[in-house]
């Protein structure tokens, strides 16, 4: 299974920008599919994650309100629309994907066995 993540850039502090993530059809049929970040010298941190079959969103409090995960099921894929960017969201953003993992798990990186190759984004303040 192969996840490719896109979308990252430089931008300035309050603007937005949007990560996608491609997917097999197959990945894309149950399971969740996830976003996490991680900042030079931390662990990676989960960001946003949704449920394949339902819809359902789940996000970590340093992102609610500003970032929104999303599908597309035509071109299986998973989006992470960023707004209000603040330096403190620099980091590599990593896609993941898991079609076994369980709601109790879904914010450990542990429970995703698929993942993209990462795509930087940095906000300068």
């Amino acid at each position: 299974v192969q996840l490719q993540a896109s979308g990252g850039g430089l931008v300035q502090a309050g603007d937005s920008l949007r990560l996608s993530c491609a997917a097999s059809e197959r990945t894309f049929r149950s399971g969740y599919m996830a976003w996490f970040r991680q900042a030079p010298g931390k662990e990676r941190a989960f960001v946003a994650a949704l449920r394949l079959n339902g819809g359902n969103t789940y996000y970590a409090d340093s992102v609610k309100g500003r970032f929104t995960i999303s599908r597309d099921n035509a071109k299986n894929t998973v989006y992470l629309q960023m707004n209000s960017l603040k330096a403190e969201d620099t980091a590599v953003y990593y896609c993941g994907a898991s079609r076994s993992a369980i709601l109790s798990a879904i914010r450990t990186d542990r429970a995703y066995d698929n993942w993209g190759q990462g795509t930087q984004v940095t906000v300068s303040s």
